[in-house]
């Protein structure tokens, strides 16, 4: 019998798929998302996704509705919080984290596989 998997199992299998990320727990309970040792985002649980973007990028993604405030620097722009309620949430969390792997990648490469 299958089971269709999780919020956080589904981000976490295309997101791991990508040349150079690393995927565990780190030091706050939250499962982190890494290229090298920049994290790209991380998650808790199933029900929220945490980043941090330049200043332009993170008023883009505001004014666009796809991203709301952190919840420990309320008020603060660059860090960033999604909620994941829906499919559509899934796909835009998965989206945001392919924003910071791309930039992560084109300023310092895919980091060799240790």
């Amino acid at each position: 019998m299958s089971s269709t998997p999780t919020p956080s199992e589904q981000i976490t299998e295309k997101v791991t798929s990508w040349p150079g990320v690393k995927a565990g727990p780190g030091r706050r309970g939250e499962f982190a998302f890494r290229v090298g040792r920049r994290e790209i985002g991380h998650l808790h649980g199933d029900h929220a996704a945490h980043f941090s973007f330049p200043k332009q990028v993170w008023t883009e993604l505001w004014d666009q509705g796809r991203i709301g405030e952190h919840p420990v620097f309320p008020g603060r722009v660059g860090p960033a919080a999604r909620r994941i309620a829906s499919e559509v949430d899934v796909r835009d969390v998965i989206q945001l984290m392919r924003l910071n792997y791309e930039r992560a990648v084109a300023t310092h490469g895919i980091p060799d596989a240790a």
